[in-house]
């Protein structure tokens, strides 16, 4: 089940009564940002709403509103929910204006200024066609991180403009809603992750869920609002000799709880693969100070005795954000407690803030600015990693964007230079990455490195509080096994960047080699030659077929033999162009066939391949994607590749639906946890093959002492079958829990 778009029905329109409320909107704007504006600056909202207002008269969203409203509410959001000033509210009441309407650049130039029309400028989209191959998302998305390299408002307001459209994505097609849905758990959600916006990054990740399984989504919701009274019973029980302590240090003090998002408790189910009953950290409870800021730590250490005094903590389970800030600005003491009734409950405690900056991430800073050096350092080099991306040349929009995420969703672990200076890396770093995070020199000339004073290799996973030296020769030279060890995209490049140049110079080499060997054949290298020599040696580029000749891979014998070569005649598209969905609609409506699947605009029936990264079957919610060379390919909207195919080629993306026809068996996979027995295997068996009368492809089962888990893959005709089989599973005695799996997730799917 999915969230179907409204229906936008002629309504009859009142005129006044549609001014009325978008003078309502504009006021309550102005109101909430009366605490920040300045002189002057009422006056030059005023003027940006005007513009706005007169660009977009005749435009309405798909909901049937009128346009402005969608402005007026990003600019309150900017106002509001991130906490940003005049500028970034009239760039947002203008950010669609050079995107939508006759409007030009130049014209807020001269109105507003240049720093108002460079933000708006970052906010507008690239117009016109597209080379084959690349993505117009990854195009857009890599020109607006140009801008914020220099402005960092200019994503605060983006992220402003996505959160809008995804509150009111109802009213948008399924395909869109799957479209920009993947797009925001892809890049905008990490990025609000990164610039510390944690409220606006849960509510994104909350919407995705919403809008790409809905069925999951209200289970949670549901489940969540069940245990309610339960839990508050809880709280109020656990938290009561906690406030009576804490009220003897005579500090001001909030404690406040709140549930998990639905995303990170949907998150933790699959990736334990558990129930919503065993998600056992369903809530935090926050206890907040309101401390002047030079008594923070040491308030924040006596309440963490308190908490620590009346229940016993888990010691692997203290996360001291205080001392050291993550990354993004987070600071909080974070720790995991028995309750008396045998629950592990999650305390977090910070101060007043603390909190504001966890919620409102980087603006939140500037309300602090004496404490705000630490931050913007952090940023700061963040910042210069986003601009050293983007200064590669040689990158495609895809693989920029691939970059620039890898700096993004990584947790940090502190470790320490050979003198004491304390640094910041991504979780799973090794040594290497280490040696490219201090200079590009060292990285390429590393051999080893010493850790805690011990020798290791150059793959070495270093962990919170190692002490590492790096160790380096002048004969060491990177190679492609390196990329292999490396986690950060910061040493990825370095490294392609290496390898790159050195093929250059083999392949220069490779180069003089074929002139020579060709004339002495009496062939001039022309492009068609090249092209040929490519075709003839199956090599994907000319840089791979001079490396291989310089390298001595493709030797003399092998260049006489293309002498005697007849080339086929070269095909009329190059297999990287891609064919465009609309073309693909009107080619599929000539071929209808028997089947159960539904494609395209017209929802006709036609040719497909099941994507075996997550293998639909009929009743799961489907999309079509255009492949390269295999046609159209059926995913699953929950699919593990969705995110990335949806938000790097949308416009490849083609409507689909199951209908119910005639019977078709389906392969897909169970995983059966439970306790073991004898004649359990057994059971299970006949279920499935007597009982139900389905056919197995496979079955595999492992035992420990006392458990058993086993996959299966079976054939089923659609999701009601499935639901069917995992009931009468679930019956078997000595069963725990029966759940689907897809059976090769992360295939290679563009």
């Amino acid at each position: 089940m999915y969230l179907e778009p409204k229906k936008n029905s002629a309504v009859v329109v009142d005129v006044v009564e549609e001014k009325r409320e978008i003078i309502g909107r504009y006021r309550r704007l102005l109101r909430k940002a009366k605490p920040v504006l300045r002189e002057g600056d009422a006056k030059l909202i005023k003027r940006a709403f005007t513009m706005a207002m007169e660009a977009h008269k005749n435009m309405r969203r798909k909901s049937g509103e009128p346009y402005i409203f969608h402005p007026l509410s990003v600019a309150e959001i900017c106002v509001e929910e991130v906490g940003l000033g005049t500028t970034s509210i009239v760039a947002a009441l203008l950010h669609d204006v050079v995107e939508d309407t006759d409007i030009q650049l130049l014209d807020i130039e001269r109105i507003f200024g240049k720093k108002i029309a460079k933000i708006v400028d970052g906010l507008t989209k690239i117009r016109g066609v597209f080379e084959a191959g690349t993505s117009a998302q990854a195009e857009n998305f890599r020109k607006m991180l140009f801008t914020l390299s220099e402005d960092v408002r200019v994503i605060l307001i983006k992220l402003a403009d996505r959160l809008h459209n995804m509150r009111t994505l109802e009213s948008m097609p399924r395909n869109k809603q799957l479209r920009v849905s993947s797009e925001t758990i892809y890049l905008y959600a990490p990025l609000a992750h990164r610039l510390g916006l944690n409220a606006i990054k849960t509510e994104l990740e909350d919407l995705y869920l919403r809008f790409t399984d809905y069925n999951t989504y209200r289970d949670i919701a549901n489940k969540i609002d069940e245990t309610k009274t339960s839990r508050n019973r809880f709280i109020k029980q656990f938290v009561q000799p906690i406030t009576e302590e804490i009220e003897k240090l005579n500090v001001d003090c909030e404690i406040k709880s709140r549930p998990k998002s639905i995303y990170s408790i949907f998150n933790k189910m699959r990736k334990q693969n558990i129930p919503f009953e065993e998600v056992y950290d369903l809530f935090a409870i926050r206890i907040i100070l309101d401390t002047p800021i030079e008594q923070e730590k040491s308030f924040c250490w006596q309440v963490y005795s308190i908490v620590t005094d009346y229940y016993t903590p888990n010691p692997d389970r203290l996360r001291d954000w205080i001392s050291t800030p993550k990354g993004n600005g987070y600071e909080s003491l974070h720790t995991t407690v028995m309750a008396k009734n045998g629950q592990w409950v999650e305390v977090q405690i910070r101060t007043k803030r603390m909190d504001e900056i966890a919620e409102k991430g980087y603006a939140a800073h500037w309300k602090y600015k004496d404490n705000a050096a630490k931050y913007e350092s952090n940023l700061e080099k963040w910042l210069v990693r986003v601009r050293e991306t983007l200064e590669k040349q040689d990158l495609t929009a895809l693989e920029f964007v691939d970059d620039f995420r890898g700096n993004l969703f990584n947790e940090e672990v502190f470790v320490f230079t050979p003198k004491g200076e304390l640094k910041t890396i991504a979780k799973g770093a090794t040594a290497l990455d280490f040696a490219f995070e201090i200079h590009t020199d060292i990285g390429a000339k590393c051999i080893g490195a010493k850790v805690n004073q011990k020798l290791v290799p150059i793959n070495h996973v270093l962990k919170n509080g190692d002490q590492i030296e790096i160790l380096t020769s002048s004969k060491q030279k990177p190679n492609e096994d390196w990329l292999r060890f490396v986690t950060s995209s910061k040493a990825k490049g370095k490294i392609k960047d290496l390898l790159k140049e050195d093929r250059r110079k083999v392949a220069e080499e490779g180069k003089e080699i074929l002139q020579r060997k060709l004339r002495s054949m009496k062939i001039e290298l022309s492009q068609k030659v090249s092209e040929q020599l490519r075709d003839f040696f199956k090599v994907s580029s000319q840089l791979e077929l001079l490396f291989k000749i310089g390298k001595g891979i493709i030797g003399a014998t092998e260049l006489k033999k293309f002498q005697d070569y007849k080339p086929s005649p070269l095909k009329k598209h190059a297999p990287s162009e891609v064919p465009d969905v609309k073309a693909i609609e009107q080619e599929i409506k000539a071929k209808r066939h028997e089947d159960t699947l539904l494609i395209g605009e017209d929802m006709d029936v036609v040719e497909y391949k099941l994507a075996k990264c997550c293998t639909p079957i009929p009743g799961d919610e489907v999309f079509g994607f255009v492949t390269v060379n295999e046609g159209i390919k059926i995913h699953r909207a929950n699919c593990p590749n969705a995110p990335e195919l949806l938000a790097n080629h949308g416009n490849r993306v083609i409507k689909a639906k199951w209908t119910s026809q005639h019977e078709v068996a389906f392969l897909t996979g169970l995983r059966v946890v439970g306790t073991d027995r004898v004649g359990l295997i057994n059971d299970v068996s006949k279920v499935i093959s007597e009982e139900l009368k389905v056919n197995m492809s496979s079955l595999s089962f492992k035992t420990d002492p006392g458990i058993f888990s086993g996959e299966i893959m079976l054939y089923v005709n659609d999701t009601r079958h499935l639901e069917t089989l995992i009931s009468k599973l679930e019956k078997v005695e000595g069963v725990e829990q029966v759940s689907r799996f897809d059976s090769r997730a992360g295939e290679k799917v563009s």
